[in-house]
């Protein structure tokens, strides 16, 4: 069966082409992709941030949803058919992260999508440890939603949000809303900090308190809201070096700081800050099997207006252009590719 995938050429090109799709290989499984988000590592990809990583020659893409085409020898407990979300880490087993449980930073692990194969391509063959079954009644539109959402699931839980905390979310572009979601639906009183207007108004509109770093100071803010306390957790997901010097100036006594974006080059840190208040800092990278199995429930639940949150949907034969409008629209939430056309 012939089956048809985006490949990144590099200097910000996707080619369409089709080939002969290859059987599961024992241990695998064949996923009819429906849907695939595209992320911000997605972006950075198509800009050239990662050409030494991903090189010329790569299908992309891991934030997707699909159906179980077909299954390779040895698989067992899943049936072709399923719906299913693919959780894009592949890990050793062997390294001191894997032997301690913490298989999501394996010392050797690959990402799916990023060192391996990815899923903008309609036959895509992955493990069969990384599926998750979807519950009934979730859409495939939404499911692929699943990935982004666990990963504020884990950051959330990394930041130990409880009912009655003040957050601040220091960015509001897609992963930093959903972390605003899951924090919020943990108890917490969330503010979130952002520059665009755009995404601030979206935010707004979901009921979030909202402050513009250009327009005033937002450690200020937040300490006046809170009586002089500040924020007892605070997730850092800009990117960016203010965002950086925000997060050690709003945090409470003892408050929790994740740190949830990538930056670019190693960002200046107020250490003083962690002395005087005895502030917590942790790291957050993708997550845990359970944060796939939660996020997937939240969905249920309707924690995340997806309609709102997914901006457009375009076919794979339309990929080239859906990267070049991300490039040149910054209000965008989810863009979404739909890879093949899957019954539901």
């Amino acid at each position: 069966m012939i089956s048809k995938r985006a490949v990144y050429r590099g200097n910000k090109t996707f080619s369409i082409e089709s080939s002969e799709a290859v059987a599961p290989t024992p241990g695998e499984v064949q996923i009819d992709v429906a849907y695939c988000g595209i992320c911000g590592t997605d972006l950075h990809i198509y800009l050239g941030h990662m050409d030494k990583r991903v090189g010329f020659e790569r299908t992309v893409g891991h934030e997707m949803s699909g159906k179980i085409a077909a299954l390779g020898e040895r698989v067992t407990g899943l049936q072709v058919g399923q719906y299913v979300v693919v959780r894009p880490l592949d890990h050793c087993g062997d390294c001191p992260a894997c032997k301690a449980g913490h298989q999501h930073i394996c010392h050797k692990l690959k990402f799916i999508g990023i060192d391996t194969e990815g899923a903008f391509q309609q036959k895509w063959n992955v493990p069969a440890h990384t599926i998750h079954v979807l519950p009934d009644g979730l859409s495939l539109q939404h499911a692929a939603l699943i990935e982004p959402l666990a990963v504020a699931c884990h950051d959330v839980k990394r930041g130990r949000v409880a009912v009655g905390d003040d957050v601040l979310v220091i960015g509001g572009g897609p992963i930093g809303l959903l972390v605003a979601m899951v924090a919020r639906h943990a108890g917490g009183n969330v503010t979130i900090s952002e520059i665009n207007e755009n995404r601030l108004g979206y935010a707004a509109g979901l009921g979030f308190t909202t402050l513009n770093p250009l327009t005033g100071d937002v450690g200020e803010a937040v300490h006046a809201a809170t009586g002089g306390k500040g924020a007892d957790v605070v997730f850092e997901v800009s990117g960016s070096q203010p965002g950086v010097d925000l997060m050690t100036a709003a945090a409470a006594t003892r408050g929790r700081i994740v740190m949830v974006a990538i930056h670019a080059s190693k960002p200046t840190v107020d250490l003083f800050q962690f002395f005087w208040r005895e502030l917590e800092m942790s790291g957050a990278r993708v997550y845990y099997r359970e944060d796939y199995d939660q996020a997937m429930r939240l969905l249920a639940e309707g924690v995340v207006d997806c309609d709102s949150f997914i901006t457009d949907v375009r076919p794979l034969g339309d990929i080239q252009s859906a990267f070049e409008a991300l490039t040149k629209n910054p209000n965008a939430m989810k863009s979404m590719i739909q890879v093949s056309e899957v019954a539901q």
